[in-house]
């Protein structure tokens, strides 16, 4: 089978693509005939050893994939040979096989696409406990969406919209901001044009935003923070920025505000039973047609290291994923 491989940590073109051997399931394991593998941020930071997981050398990045189960290991009752599944694997999925744990797998409900179904499990899981479990966003309440076009961003719009919030867009570019709109942004600002905190003063009439949704980090995080009402809640996603930001904690004291942390793949081990059952309502939403996963591109497994480029340079605008 073919695979992208990382030989040796570095950027994206440093990535080979080579034909090796086809994994095996070995106990407690499912080896998924790959039909869709998203891709994310974190993949990028992988390949560079600047992730909290680091998989020996060499190894495949891919961290969501959905497909066919090919075979199964023993003790493995929960899926069968040929049935549809999503797979969370952390690394692995730039390959046209993976082999993940049985306890990673979900079978996937008819209508369920591949496409859609290999964006769930990192962006719109991610979102969903986000402002369900963590954030507690309720309607009315206003959520300022950071980074809004990228795959989580718009993942974080649609559910925001759909949770009864006001959502409030920012982005880089006007082209980003339309894809904010199309999928129920409220109010949009572009945060290279405009200055943050006093378009969010205008649009809130001074009072701040409710919900801080941040997976970008660096020099937007304080200027959102000092933009938040009273008990408001920072949601820390992520740095796709690069800089972890510094926030003075007396701006927690002075809002009574919030700074909460978003960690998935820790959520998946300490909660397992709550993470089904976010994952089950998500599948169920995309089934009823209420829930659209925004893919924007489709890309050969070749095409790997340009699509991780394009990640690191922030061109992204929602979910791509590699079609072996």
């Amino acid at each position: 089978m073919q695979a992208i491989l990382c030989k040796q940590y570095g950027p994206p073109e440093s990535l080979v693509l080579e034909e090796v051997p086809s994994p095996v399931a070995g106990k407690g394991q499912v080896v998924i005939r790959v039909q869709a593998a998203a891709v994310n941020f974190p993949d990028t930071l992988i390949i560079q050893n600047k992730y909290q997981f680091k998989p020996p050398l060499p190894f495949s990045p891919g961290g969501e994939v959905a497909g066919t189960v090919l075979s199964v290991g023993e003790e493995v009752t929960t899926v069968q040979v040929g049935q549809r599944v999503l797979a969370a694997c952390t690394w692995g999925g730039y390959a046209e096989e993976v082999v993940v744990a049985a306890r990673a797998v979900t079978p996937l409900p008819d209508g369920v696409a591949m496409e859609a179904a290999a964006s769930l499990t990192i962006a719109y899981a991610t979102t969903y406990h986000a402002l369900k479990d963590r954030a507690q966003l309720q309607p009315g309440e206003t959520m300022l969406v950071l980074g809004a076009a990228g795959g989580t961003g718009l993942a974080a719009v649609e559910f925001g919209r759909m949770m009864g919030a006001r959502v409030i867009a920012a982005a880089s570019t006007d082209e980003k901001l339309a894809a904010c709109r199309a999928v129920g942004a409220d109010e949009c600002i572009n945060y290279t044009t405009e200055d943050l905190r006093e378009r969010l003063k205008a649009l809130t009439g001074g009072r701040g935003v409710d919900v801080v949704y941040d997976p970008v980090g660096g020099i937007y995080t304080e200027p959102a923070v000092r933009s938040l009402a009273w008990k408001g809640r920072l949601l820390v996603i992520g740095f796709t920025a690069g800089d972890i930001p510094k926030i003075p904690l007396n701006l927690m004291l002075l809002k009574g505000c919030s700074v909460v942390g978003v960690f998935y793949g820790a959520f998946t081990q300490a909660e397992p039973q709550l993470c089904a059952a976010n994952l089950q309502q998500l599948l169920a939403w995309v089934q009823e047609g209420k829930l659209r996963p925004v893919v924007t591109e489709r890309h050969p497994l070749a095409a790997a290291a340009s699509v991780l480029r394009a990640f690191i340079e922030r061109r992204v605008v929602g979910k791509v994923v590699l079609v072996p």
